[in-house]
């Protein structure tokens, strides 16, 4: 019999071993294996109903298992972003008053100290929306209202920052800015676990991805993973899979060129659906 390790001897920062779980008759997940070790950056692929929320919310404890262990590092502390679509930007709230809400509450007294205040000014400063703090949330951008919920949940100072689908809704550009964004707080220490339909502009430039289809279909590199065959099985439908610059590129046509053009290249719309 192989023995499972206790909570106190968990080296990852949280793990998900043999996790399955169900809303109704029919179960989400199904013995799924996921672990994101400190430092980590890890995205979760899957079609709409593949699972990916429920797995995060496994992972922030808001879903409980009916099979399975859920495993934390003892002492960590984790960080959340939803997804902005469903926030209700018309609360009547400023950026920094937005911010101030997710402290962590250990004083008595309502109001924020200080010493909070700080915190918050230098949180919205390090990702540069330190001249929106009383601007109402309301007035903001996609980039910005993605970086106030980042500020959100960086507050409490996690080693885990989860995200859902953090480029859903955004423009190219903003994309960029919230992977390279992300990347820093890697950089920094911050393990990231987060969950995108969007193959080539953020799983392809992860160091690990995970393919979710309510089992694990495959985990690993980029590289490794993103292969027709484990697409196929992942969203039911046949993808090819290009190399351009040293990565992978999904597409879900390709013709090969008859007079020496370049192949043309069809936009994810399938994979998305």
């Amino acid at each position: 019999m192989t023995s499972r390790p206790t909570h106190a001897s968990v080296a990852d920062l949280v793990r998900l071993d043999r996790v399955t779980c169900r809303y109704g008759a029919e179960p989400v997940l199904v013995n799924v294996d996921v672990s994101v070790a400190p430092g980590a950056f890890v995205g979760v692929v899957g079609p709409s109903g593949s699972g990916k929320t429920t797995l995060l919310r496994a992972v922030l404890g808001t879903v409980t298992p009916i099979a399975g262990r859920v495993e934390r590092r003892p002492g960590s502390t984790v960080g959340y972003v939803p997804q902005i679509e469903t926030v209700d930007w018309n609360f009547p709230v400023t950026v920094g008053q937005c911010v101030l809400m997710a402290r962590r509450r250990s004083r008595i007294l309502p109001w924020a100290s200080a010493e909070e205040k700080r915190d918050v000014a230098e949180v919205l400063e390090a990702l540069g929306i330190a001249e929106l703090q009383d601007r109402h949330i309301r007035e903001l951008s996609g980039g910005q209202q993605q970086r106030v919920f980042l500020a959100r949940a960086l507050i409490g100072r996690p080693d885990l920052l989860v995200l859902d689908e953090p480029t859903s809704g955004v423009d190219v550009r903003t994309r960029h800015e919230v992977l390279h964004l992300l990347r820093d707080l890697n950089h920094e220490g911050i393990g990231i676990l987060l969950t995108t339909h969007d193959l080539n502009g953020i799983a392809a430039h992860l160091p690990e991805i995970v393919c979710l289809n309510r089992e694990v279909i495959a985990a690993g590199a980029p590289r490794d993973v993103l292969s027709p065959e484990v697409l196929e099985r992942t969203y039911g439908a046949r993808m090819e899979v290009l190399e351009h610059g040293g990565m992978p590129v999904v597409v879900d046509e390709w013709k090969a060129p008859a007079t020496g053009t370049e192949g043309r290249v069809v936009s994810m719309k399938r994979a998305r659906r």
